[in-house]
């Protein structure tokens, strides 16, 4: 197994001694961002804290102090004669399964040969049973128009046979859905894309994967917002790369801090969660969104737009991308699509210049080699007779329906103890609170009372304490039971 020191902790644990803040706490604060945004992802080994205090160029005693703080809020674990784990709910349960099994000094679940383990891609995403439970903004399923996709896929399965070989309804069948789908983004994002600008892939993850892998090499500054979407922290860490974090203020990312940088460093890449940042919600000004345009154009990095949620707007009058304005193909330009139909119909997509996306085709050879020729006929009459349009703007009523309720309820129930934004487009609301306690003992408390909690929406530093909280999978009588249990949760530990 790859040793823990290999880890790049001075990336992401940042420390600064010459502030009023004590180092100790510095270390706790540094440490729960990480784990949140998904750098120390649930599982991981720490190296010893001997190992780790030459690391970050800190006392023992004042990294010991902190890792008792970190285990006591219940973000760490110390097994004894293993060492030390980044909390994990699964990590009993495959201990006692394996206890009888092991032999001395052997892990019970050796395998035979000897392979590369990461310890950035570990899942960070929790399950739970229980009837009530936020997450970070998904769409409800039950929603979802099944039986029309059912008879559309019906309907092309028993359409008459063809002389044409599979190649060249492959061809065709792929040529007319990129076709449909070029127009679908130019006319909802306005980016005036052509087929040869666009490249589709089997979900979001897939796209944002191909992309990384083709822009980054080892070793390359990539800058993030802090704090930011943890799932594609995985991705970007996962290539070599050094992360810089900038922070956000209240409207985006700090352009002043991200100048600064580029003026002292080669940036290779601006990662950006579109114009309505994650987690935060915010919208990024018209003014900064033309800095970061003009930034990119004359320091020479590539921004990468994550568009997580267009389909969610809740307006006329959207917010278009930075990919609608870019006129020096500085944009990698990525999304999804379909995030409302059933599983396996959705899809992720980069928008780029052509050379760049022919090179990422390549790649995607060796991942998707072929094409899923009904699923695509399927999208393209779709996209073509308007039906996602009409889906989506029911959709959008419901789910805009959905954040009115869930903001009155909040006001109702947490009057005094929140304050927040009404999101102009998404499925959560970021919530800031107001009271100082700590989210581990709220999570715990809101679990003991049936509401799951995960911890990728739980955001706590020095100054921040703050969930996201995603409302779009819930109905009124959901969100008033959740939103009563959050304020009974919080009333027993204050």
């Amino acid at each position: 197994m790859n040793s823990p020191v290999e880890i790049p902790f001075k990336s992401f644990i940042q420390l600064k001694p010459e502030e009023n803040t004590a180092l100790y706490l510095q270390i706790v604060f540094e440490f729960i961002k990480a784990i949140q945004t998904g750098f120390l992802p649930e599982g991981t080994k720490l190296p010893g804290t001997r190992i780790l205090c030459k690391v970050l160029e800190v006392n023992r005693n004042t990294l010991i102090k902190a890792f008792q703080d970190l285990e006591s809020q219940g973000w760490i674990e110390t097994l004894p004669n293993k060492g030390t784990f980044i909390l994990s709910q699964q990590k009993q349960k495959n201990k006692a399964e394996f206890t009888t099994l092991k032999e001395p000094n052997q892990s019970a679940i050796d395998t035979g040969f000897t392979f590369q383990r990461s310890t950035i891609l570990e899942n960070p995403i929790e399950i739970s049973n229980l009837p009530y439970q936020f997450n970070d903004g998904m769409p409800d399923l039950r929603l979802v128009q099944t039986d029309v996709l059912a008879r559309l896929y019906v309907s092309k399965l028993k359409r008459h046979k063809t002389s044409k070989t599979y190649e060249q309804i492959q061809l065709r069948s792929h040529s007319n859905f990129k076709t449909q789908f070029a127009n679908y983004l130019n006319l909802t994002r306005g980016i005036r894309i052509s087929t040869s600008n666009l490249l589709t892939a089997s979900s979001h993850e897939i796209a944002l994967y191909l992309v990384t892998k083709v822009l980054i090499n080892a070793g390359d500054k990539v800058v993030v917002a802090s704090p930011g979407y943890y799932m594609s922290n995985m991705t970007l860490t996962n290539t070599g790369a050094q992360i810089i974090s900038i922070p956000v203020n209240e409207d985006g990312i700090d352009t002043k801090k991200l100048k600064e940088i580029c003026e002292t460093s080669k940036i290779r890449i601006l990662y950006l969660t579109s114009n309505y940042h994650y987690p935060t919600t915010i919208l990024m000004s018209a003014k900064k969104r033309i800095e970061v345009l003009e930034l990119a154009n004359k320091y020479g990095f590539v921004i990468l737009e994550d568009d997580y949620d267009f389909d969610f707007h809740y307006d006329h009058n959207p917010v278009l991308p930075l990919a609608a304005f870019d006129t020096n193909q500085r944009v990698v330009y990525i999304g999804s699509f379909g995030k409302s139909l059933p599983s396996g119909f959705s899809y992720g997509f980069v928008a780029a210049p052509a050379d760049f996306i022919k090179e990422l085709e390549k790649n995607q050879n060796i991942l998707e080699p072929g094409i899923d020729v009904m699923k695509e006929q399927v999208l393209t009459e779709w996209i073509s007779e308007g039906e996602v349009h009409r889906l989506s703007k029911k959709n959008k009523k419901i789910y805009k329906e959905r954040r009115d309720f869930f903001v009155s309820i909040l006001n109702e129930k947490l009057n005094g103890k929140i304050k927040f934004k009404i999101p102009p487009r998404g499925l959560a609301i970021w919530v800031e609170w107001l009271p100082d306690f700590n989210l581990i003992k709220f999570q715990k408390e809101c679990l003991n009372n049936g509401l799951f909690l995960p911890k990728t929406i739980l955001y706590q530093t020095k100054d921040l304490t703050a969930t996201r909280l995603g409302f779009g999978h819930l109905e009124k009588e959901e969100m008033e039971k959740a939103a009563s249990i959050l304020k009974q949760s919080l009333e027993a530990i204050l």
